[in-house]
């Protein structure tokens, strides 16, 4: 398999494993898509990381694969492809993604399906579609715009450059640098540190903000709103809040 859920205390790793360069072919995509809503099924995975390995994150599709697809084949699969990532966006839990080395078209849109991105120093990022006479595919147009802003996306798009981490950080495409043998362990604390937190609220966070950012605000408060009320039918509010008045903010332990 090119792609393998690992779980241990709370938190899944959704590892990518196609030496040498992680390309994400058609099994690979459809294997991701299996694993993500495994993953969002699964009540032990309580929060998610993305991961290439220590050398590579993904360095992007398989060309010759895509090569000998036609129009007709690609107007068939596109869709298909897409929902791959939709579905590792969709993971209603804390996802994290671990970049180390390349994460170049498939792969850096990949990590934009991620809540948060770690990089290693050696890490290189960018959208370079635009040099094979093609866009991103798989979300890159949507995800990276609303990450960092049109203008900048369109810079990345239009040049189809690659990015250092440093940059990358400036950019906003990054949310952490770190050296690159510790982008595993990091990536895996902040998740695990999430997977001892409140479950649904967590869940409704993810949601009220995804929701907002893809409709007006009206409809955004709305989600927050409903969500928000609903959370105090929950056991988890309960504990946090009897925790907060008899033993000070941040010390409640959540099941």
């Amino acid at each position: 398999m090119t792609v393998h859920l690992e779980v241990a205390d709370g938190v899944g790793t959704l590892r990518l494993d196609r030496p040498p360069m992680n390309a994400l072919d058609i099994a690979t995509q459809d294997r991701l898509k299996e694993l993500a809503e495994e993953a969002t099924r699964r009540d032990d995975v309580r929060a998610v990381v993305i991961y290439g390995g220590e050398k590579v994150f993904a360095a992007g599709a398989d060309i010759k694969e895509m090569r000998a697809m036609d129009h007709a084949a690609m107007v068939l699969r596109a869709r298909a492809l897409q929902d791959s990532f939709t579905a590792v966006a969709r993971i209603p839990k804390p996802v994290v993604a671990a970049v180390t080395g390349y994460a170049l078209g498939g792969g850096c849109e990949l990590a934009l399906c991620a809540d948060y991105r770690i990089a290693g120093e050696n890490a290189k990022l960018g959208q370079p579609e635009i040099l094979l006479g093609l866009i991103p595919g798989a979300g890159g147009t949507q995800r990276l715009s609303r990450l960092i802003g049109p203008s900048k996306a369109k810079d990345l798009i239009f040049t189809g450059r690659q990015v250092r981490a440093d940059e990358a950080l400036v950019l906003g495409l990054v949310d952490r640098v770190v050296p690159a043998e510790e982008v595993y362990e990091q990536a895996h604390a902040w998740a695990a540190k999430l997977a001892q937190g409140p479950a649904i609220a967590l869940r409704a966070a993810k949601e009220a903000v995804d929701t907002g950012l893809e409709t007006d605000i009206d409809t955004g408060l709305a989600v927050e709103r409903n969500w928000f009320a609903g959370l105090f039918a929950t056991e988890d509010r309960e504990r946090g809040m009897r925790s907060f008045v008899e033993e000070g903010p941040g010390k409640a332990k959540f099941l």
